[in-house]
């Protein structure tokens, strides 16, 4: 039997912490009040996916490693998945009006369509939709 993880928790470094969940809120997302304090908070992302916000310095705490300028470099993207082309140009539109910036161009090919946008701290987020495949037995 292979591994497989119960939840899943990003953890990323914010600058101000109250600013990075008002930005979140605005694209709709909620958190949980019981894993909140002045440190960090947990962004509800899906039934088992959380996005830890913690301030920069509670960041550092967990590693020996320096911390990096997610304005300048990149080590990850957050990549979500939403159900249509519109979902994504929604997320991606809210994100921008709550004072994100884009990342890239959308996206769009037959396998996925994509949209990608920076948030308040510079961390990456592509939003896809991907089609589903048709049934290649039916009409």
């Amino acid at each position: 039997m292979s591994l497989k993880a119960k939840e899943i928790y990003v953890n990323l470094p914010v600058k101000d912490l109250d600013k990075s969940v008002e930005f979140f809120q605005q694209i709709g997302f909620d958190f949980h009040p019981e894993m909140t304090d002045e440190n960090a908070t947990c962004m509800i992302v899906g039934e088992n996916i959380f996005v830890m916000l913690l301030t920069e310095p509670f960041f550092e705490t967990f590693t020996n490693k320096a911390l990096g300028d997610s304005t300048k470099t990149t080590e990850v993207i957050v990549a979500l998945s939403v159900d249509s082309r519109k979902d994504v140009n929604d997320m991606v539109n809210k994100a921008l009006e709550a004072g994100g910036s884009t990342s890239n161009d959308p996206m769009d090919n037959e396998y996925m369509y994509a949209w990608s946008f920076q948030d308040i701290d510079g961390h990456l987020w592509e939003v896809m939709a991907m089609p589903e495949k048709k049934d290649e037995n039916t009409n």
